[in-house]
């Protein structure tokens, strides 16, 4: 096992995207091994040491970034164990936490078989991603990584070994979890009370859910309740054909309209399982300001346009030619400009991918130039109060002076609003129209955080969601796994909730 404890050595796995720069470390340890993970923890449980757990570094709410202890590093944990289809089709594959998910995806694709979650940094280990249930444009049509986890193998604070397989322990009626444990002792727990928010996605504290199985406890905990090593995976048979585009629009309410139709369309399709019928897999969102970034590298984006949809739809032999006669059906019907962009051949399609995750990229290297903190917004609503909070964003952000973008999952009501200061002075007014989001965003029965999870960054935001009792019971569910409270110190509660 490789330690490292330079300064130089230890910075590299102090940072990520949420820009937090004041981590710091004693050394950084790097596993090869269950084994050698749980002899980190149990060594760091006896002495009360924290340890945060690092992965690729592309979270954006500073949860890899420590505040002294140890970092335990998944990188070498990085093997993909198997990759097997099943009979009746689709397969199962058994990764370590360390694997890219890129290499997995490209893995899987080798055997005809489909990976659906996707999030926006292909980049991303695979432990992170389950430890954030992390999502993306597919979530539209798929879910997120929650829905493909069938087994977990997880590393307690103890150092003990845990297994879970999907259907093999619940919750009672009344709340209560018992876990038994090789060694003969049982963790015993209490679900929080809080209901799930109405929202299509949520990466908010933790989930509950009556009778629920205590595998989904660990999806979305962000490294507070034990260290994610081994993961079994669901997928699925490939896709035959796949079509997609970037379809602009000359005015706002049709781009609105658009969606509204191809969403409730897709949503009706699945309900009835029609055939040939519009069926998008992704709906994504760009604002007129995307367009302008996104206009240094794409010269041909109309000057015309004011907005953008990317979406995506599969389809097979038989019924491409019906599908597209649908697409164009309605985006003649809502006024969408002739030089839009289609693609059904694997390059263009990579094309239309790139351009969607090119934003991202533009709008992190405005941040590092101006030198200011990400102001970027998470939240979802239910489906009923989209509409509302869309006009809240563009009503704000118009009066407000600042530089801004909003895109992202529309088809999931979750966009993104990137606030783009280029001063403390707009930075705090940044922040300020961060909050008030938030508190709109929570008014309504909606969520913090869709798919990046709290994290540091956004753990003082959660009472405005959650009341206090609620926070108090889910610390006290992280105590029961953690009593000492050394995994993921600092994320997602204060560290006076957990030691209080």
């Amino acid at each position: 096992m490789l330690t490292k404890s330079g300064p130089d050595e230890v910075q590299d796995f102090l940072t990520d995207a949420s820009y937090i720069r004041d981590g710091y470390a004693d050394r950084v340890v790097l596993p090869e091994t269950t084994a050698e993970v749980a002899q980190v923890l149990a060594a760091a449980n006896q002495e009360k040491t924290p340890v945060t757990v690092s992965g690729a570094g592309t979270g954006t709410v500073g949860g890899r970034v420590a505040h002294g202890g140890v970092v335990l590093a998944t990188d070498r944990l990085n093997h993909i164990k198997s990759v097997e289809h099943e009979r009746q089709g689709g397969g199962i594959a058994v990764v370590e936490a360390g694997v890219i998910l890129s290499d997995l995806q490209r893995a899987v694709d080798r055997e005809g078989l489909f990976y659906p979650p996707d999030p926006t940094e292909r980049g991303c280990f695979l432990g992170g991603t389950v430890a954030t249930n992390a999502s993306g444009a597919r979530t539209f049509k798929y879910g997120p990584t929650r829905n493909y986890v069938r087994r977990l193998k997880v590393v307690l604070a103890s150092g003990e070994v845990l297994e879970l397989r999907r259907g093999g322990l619940r919750a009672d009626d009344a709340g209560r979890i018992e876990i038994p444990l090789s060694s003969g002792k049982v963790i015993e727990a209490e679900l929080p009370g809080y209901v799930m928010p109405a929202t299509r996605k949520n990466a908010s504290g933790y989930f509950v859910a009556p009778g629920m199985d205590v595998l989904d406890l660990f999806i979305g905990s962000e490294g507070t309740l034990g260290v994610i090593v081994e993961v079994e995976l669901q997928l699925l048979v490939k896709p035959e054909g796949l079509l997609s585009g970037v379809v602009f629009f000359a005015a706002q309410s049709d781009v609105l309209a658009f969606v509204a139709d191809a969403r409730s369309q897709s949503l009706q399709t699945r309900k009835a399982r029609q055939d040939g019928s519009l069926d998008a897999r992704a709906l994504e969102y760009f604002d007129t300001q995307s367009l302008g970034f996104l206009r240094q590298k794409y010269p041909s984006i109309p000057e015309t346009a004011v907005a953008a949809v990317f979406f995506e739809q599969e389809t097979g032999p038989t019924n491409e030619d019906q599908e597209l006669s649908v697409w164009m059906d309605l985006l003649e019907r809502h006024h969408a400009l002739a030089d839009s962009w289609f693609a059904s051949n694997e390059q263009d399609q990579a094309r239309l991918r790139e351009f969607r995750h090119q934003l991202p990229v533009l709008m992190n290297e405005w941040f590092s130039h101006y030198k200011q903190r990400k102001v970027s917004t998470d939240m979802a609503v239910p489906d009923d109060q989209f509409a509302g909070l869309f006009k809240f964003y563009e009503e704000t952000l118009r009066s407000s002076e600042l530089r801004y973008t909003i895109f992202g999952h529309i088809g999931d009501n979750h966009v993104h609003v990137n606030i783009l200061p280029r001063n403390e002075a707009e930075g705090a007014r940044a922040r300020e129209l961060y909050v008030q989001f938030l508190k709109y965003a929570a008014r309504v029965g909606g969520t913090l955080s869709a798919e990046h999870g709290v994290g540091k960054l956004k753990r003082d935001y959660l009472r405005l969601f959650y009341s206090d009792a609620h926070l108090r019971e889910m610390a006290a569910l992280k105590c029961a796994f953690d009593p000492n409270g050394i995994l993921g110190r600092g994320n997602i509660f204060s560290e006076e909730l957990i030691s209080g």
